[in-house]
């Protein structure tokens, strides 16, 4: 019976060492699926950027050719995407939208449409 118990007890050590040995396999395959998938990701982020960079220089080269001054239009973009962060802040989150419904409806206090 001493001979039978190991022999059982080393079959499932080998069974495990089997199923860990196939697991590991299939990680390694993920992994490396996963290394080509960031390459090619990294690949087509450097391609974009320098479609980007080449786009950024011939704006502007137009943009001087036409005398704009490309970082003041740059710091006023700037400006106003940040004034619509401040005035929602200002009004408490509804970024104003109650007053301009009344003004545009004409349905705001001292209409005088009573009259």
């Amino acid at each position: 019976m001493g001979l039978g118990g190991a022999t059982k007890k080393l079959q499932k050590v080998a069974d495990m060492g089997d199923e860990l040995y196939s697991r590991i396999n299939e990680l390694r395959e993920q992994i490396l699926e996963m290394r080509e998938t960031v390459q090619d990701t990294n690949q087509r982020i450097n391609a974009l950027e320098n479609k980007v960079d080449q786009q950024n220089a011939i704006l502007e080269a137009l943009a001087e050719k036409e005398g704009l001054d490309v970082d003041e239009l740059l710091t006023e973009v700037a400006i106003k995407e940040a004034e619509p962060a401040i005035t929602e802040a200002e009004t408490g989150g509804d970024g104003g939208a109650a007053a301009v419904e009344d003004a545009e409806s004409g349905s705001g206090a001292g209409t005088g449409s009573g009259e």
